[in-house]
């Protein structure tokens, strides 16, 4: 499972100072980035992160460290932590061991892999910029995902982060015949437990694997639990050749493990108190996300900004490698808006007729002047209403909100709490509804007929099933 070596090479414990281990070895020195088993049968995994001298080497424990003393007898494993792959790891929950959490036996038609492995090569790159579809109106249109991109999701508790990854994983597997891996970096035990129920609930989990590095565990393994997923979905994409949806939550504390584990090595910290070497250990996890000639890993993260402040180094360094931000508005969920995808914050580097095409990039245009044409308008139309409006402010006011519900979406995931049937709309249907909207075709037809609907068809059609009523147009400013 570890990885073997020839001979057994063992050492002795010199130090332990919380999970900072110093092992001195006579014979043969680990290389750095090997697992070693000390205590009862091995309980207690320790990482070689530094080699101090011809005979001691710096470890970083994987697990508590109670019941390690000096002069304990450490085993040298020959190899890096192993996390297995195959098909048997789907539907399945791990920790950063590879060892089965959701109380089944452990699968075994599986191969054990290292978590440490290099970034496909530029030659094995695809160089071509395709659009990741998620069957969702308001990210496709507006902040659409790149096939092998990166995507960060910003938003606060109880904006609908998780809903909108679950439908996401949904569409994935429903439709493109992929395979989604959610990793939890630092995760509360209650939020993996209740995502593992929804997901059972939603009937996606036949496609899936989850890991979780929980919040308890020491900062090594929850430093090296994305290294591990990672392994994970490129045994999809390269030996499966499918394409792969990475879900992180959170990446924030994938960086702040390793500010952890650099201040227990006693290495001098950097800006903020982060770790100088936190650009480089965010690319090592990150470059390993890519589209290649045999399949595509396209990755959405949860990113938690620090006090609101994007100038942190940790939000500045993972903006450097995202190709789309989603921000998650609390304001536009508290209207019901959801999903609450905040359009004039969030942006896609593909957004661009290039890669798009000059329509789809057109329509995205006009959509964003004419909300942010509204959101101007807003403060005036709370003082003085809407009498004291001109017409064509009228127009824009009346586009924009019927765009704003347009972008709404009833979710397969959501179905049982909500009663109305999940939508999943092509980007098509998406692009030729806010092009008819922004054209004034269905100014006659009440806001409320474009709420929670997925094709623009659906609109007139609920216009004319529902009932006469008093004030159509009653719905949140």
């Amino acid at each position: 499972m570890d990885g073997g070596a020839g001979t057994t090479n063992a050492g002795l414990i010199t130090s332990v100072r919380g999970s900072v281990v110093d092992v001195r070895f006579e014979t043969r020195l680990p290389q750095i980035q090997t697992l070693l088993r000390a205590g009862a049968d091995g309980q207690v995994a320790i990482e070689v992160l530094a080699q101090l001298d011809a005979h001691r080497v710096r470890c970083i424990a994987l697990t508590p460290t109670q019941g390690l003393t000096r002069g304990m007898a450490v085993t040298d494993t020959g190899g890096p932590l192993m996390t297995p792959v195959g098909k048997g790891i789907r539907s399945r929950m791990f920790d950063v061991f590879g060892n089965a959490i959701d109380r089944l036996p452990q699968p075994t038609d599986v191969e054990w892999r290292s978590v440490h492995r290099a970034p496909p090569a530029l030659a094995r790159r695809s160089t071509k910029s395709e659009l990741f579809a998620t069957g969702i109106k308001a990210i496709d249109v507006l902040m659409p995902l790149e096939r092998g991109g990166k995507a960060g999701l910003f938003g606060g508790a109880g904006v609908g982060k998780t809903v909108l990854l679950t439908e996401m994983i949904h569409n994935m597997v429903g439709q493109q015949q992929g395979v989604s891996i959610f990793c939890g970096i630092g995760e509360r035990c209650r939020e993996g437990e209740e995502l593992y129920r929804d997901m059972k609930a939603a009937g996606v989990l036949p496609d899936m694997v989850m890991m979780f590095g929980q919040m308890n565990e020491p900062p090594g393994a929850r430093f090296r639990v994305g290294h591990a997923a990672l392994t994970m979905a490129e045994y999809f994409r390269d030996d499966e050749h499918r394409d792969v949806l990475l879900l992180i939550d959170n990446i924030f504390r994938f960086i702040q493990a390793g500010m952890e584990v650099s201040g227990m090595m006693g290495q001098m910290p950097s800006r903020l108190g982060y770790q100088p070497t936190m650009g480089t250990e965010l690319s090592q996890l990150e470059e390993r996300i890519a589209n290649t000639d045999t399949g595509a890993i396209t990755s959405i993260q949860a990113v938690y900004v620090p006090a609101d402040d994007f100038t942190d180094p940790a939000a500045v360094h993972t903006f450097s490698h995202l190709s789309a931000s989603i921000v998650l508005s609390r304001k536009r969920a508290s209207e019901g808006l959801y999903p609450a995808v905040d359009p004039l914050q969030s942006s896609s580097k593909i957004a661009t007729p290039g890669v798009v095409g000059e329509r789809h990039y057109r329509i995205a245009q006009q959509i964003r002047r004419t909300l942010a044409q509204y959101a101007d308008l807003k403060d005036l139309i709370a003082m003085l209403g809407m009498e004291q409006l001109s017409q064509d402010d009228r127009n824009v006011v009346g586009r924009a909100r019927r765009l704003e519900r347009f972008l709404t979406q009833p979710f397969f995931t959501t179905g049982q709490f909500t009663g109305h049937a999940g939508r999943l709309v092509s980007l098509d249907d998406a692009l030729d509804g806010c092009e008819r909207i922004l054209d004034d075709e269905f100014r006659d037809v009440p806001e409320s007929a474009l709420y929670m609907i997925g094709s623009i068809d659906e609109a007139r059609t609920k216009a004319k099933a529902a009932p006469a009523q008093g004030r159509p147009e009653a719905a949140p400013a």
